[in-house]
């Protein structure tokens, strides 16, 4: 897979298909492949290029994991589109994906022709129980004995894909570079910068947001909140954990593809 420097360190890519570009971005931990189950249909009309974060997938270690953020996952975006030179582009963002997808649609409004906003970081309340949770997934020797049970509890697992993202993702949570990393995520979460609550008025690409209900990682009230943020966008939920396109890939697509379809990867003023 292709690689590029960038201000989070080295993405690695898989770029597939032509047409209208799409990015995908996955979650904490997760990689490219979570996407395995909706490329085939996506590739068919759209030029996809599937990222790895850094230390996951086919991205290389970083070299100062514990000093990762989500926005600097999200600065690394935007370093990508300027490397391969896209004008304009769909993005589909899970979790801290979610999260920077939707900062480069508010930073960057005429690249972004659409997003789809699934179980997304960024527009969150911060409330008291939220902050106290980042914290303590935030400290390398909780994430390190919580992480894998909550996986589990957040994916819910219901297909065969579902179970290898699983696996993955719990290989990951037990190493010492992805304790480091999981938690120094956590903790940016609830910090300022991943807040764009205070921004979503300068969100103005069209907006799709699915959310799947038993996630308990950021559980539909999150999903709420999110839409009471944006409230010009779509909002639909489906019967499945924090990966609903790798959990229920037909519905997600039947919901997905018409959006899609309804908005062009042409540069909006």
């Amino acid at each position: 897979m292709p690689e590029i420097e960038t201000r989070a360190g080295t993405l690695a890519y898989r770029e597939s298909g032509r047409g209208p570009v799409l990015v995908a971005l996955h979650a904490t931990l997760h990689d490219h492949h979570d996407f395995d189950a909706v490329l085939p249909a996506l590739e068919r009309h759209h030029r996809v290029i599937a990222v790895d974060w850094p230390g996951c997938g086919d991205s290389p270690t970083p070299r100062a994991p514990g000093r990762l953020s989500a926005a600097l996952f999200a600065d690394g975006l935007e370093d990508l589109v300027d490397h391969l030179g896209i004008s304009s582009a769909l993005l589909i963002g899970n979790s801290v994906g979610g999260f920077a997808a939707a900062r480069l649609s508010i930073n960057r409004p005429q690249v972004v022709a659409g997003l789809v906003l699934v179980n997304t970081g960024g527009f969150i309340p911060m409330t008291r129980a939220t902050l106290l949770f980042c914290r303590l997934l935030g400290t390398p020797s909780i994430t390190r004995l919580v992480l894998p049970l909550f996986a589990r509890l957040y994916m819910r697992p219901r297909s065969a894909l579902d179970r290898q993202i699983l696996r993955r993702v719990i290989s990951r949570a037990r190493t010492d570079v992805g304790v480091q990393q999981a938690a120094a995520l956590w903790r940016s979460f609830g910090g300022a910068e991943h807040d764009l609550r205070g921004r979503a008025g300068e969100l103005t690409a069209p907006t799709l947001i699915v959310w799947g209900t038993r996630d308990k990682a950021i559980p539909l009230s999150a999903g709420l909140a999110t839409h009471a943020s944006l409230p010009h966008a779509q909002f639909a939920v489906l019967d499945t954990g924090h990966v609903p396109f790798a959990s229920a890939p037909a519905q997600f697509l039947a919901l997905v593809e018409p959006f899609l379809q309804s908005v062009t990867a042409v540069p909006r003023p």
